[in-house]
């Protein structure tokens, strides 16, 4: 079984309540099981499942979700509301959900978040560094973890991506080449 590419977990992570969660409908088409599977998995396991692992959206956020983020209008019809699944709470499924598919999913999702949290934490430290060397350094390990991120498997002859965000406090670009 090959691994889930990082860009798809990318793609469906969301930012809700100052959190990086995933949807339950996102977790269990990634793991391939069913919605209503994901949701018992933490209904018949409530000690697993503490506060900062997994919470259920209100109403007017599901409304919100729905709106706002087009592939979650599957959602728009159900009468149930979803639960957002934080980093925590995806380790935690994964000990419960014992697929292949599931192990594989974990790992990806893993990667991701791991990356995310890597590059927010770097891009935080350009904007206070002074030291012209050290902030080549951390721009040239920014750039990797966008590549890595954005698409972790380039197979590119010769060619280049370039790569350009604009910070609040600095404009960072970061030049890809890739060799077969």
């Amino acid at each position: 079984m090959t691994p889930l590419k990082i860009d798809k977990i990318n793609d469906l992570i969301i930012e809700f309540r100052d959190e990086r969660v995933l949807i339950d409908s996102d977790v269990a088409e990634l793991y391939g099981v069913g919605t209503k599977e994901v949701n018992q998995a933490v209904s018949n396991n409530p000690e697993k499942f503490p506060d900062g692992y997994v919470f259920e959206l209100i109403k007017e956020e599901k409304i919100e979700v729905v709106k706002n983020i087009d592939h979650l209008e599957k959602i728009k019809f159900s009468p149930h509301l979803p639960k957002a699944f934080t980093e925590k709470g995806l380790y935690m499924l994964a000990t419960i959900l014992k697929s292949e598919k599931a192990t594989q999913t974990t790992l990806s999702i893993i990667e991701t978040f791991s990356k995310i949290r890597e590059l927010s934490r770097t891009v935080k430290e350009l904007s206070i560094l002074e030291d012209k060397k050290d902030q080549q350094s951390l721009m040239q390990r920014s750039g990797e973890l966008i590549a890595e991120i954005l698409d972790d498997d380039l197979q590119t002859s010769e060619a280049e991506t370039t790569i350009e965000l604009n910070f609040a406090v600095l404009k960072f670009k970061h030049t890809i080449k890739k060799k077969q």
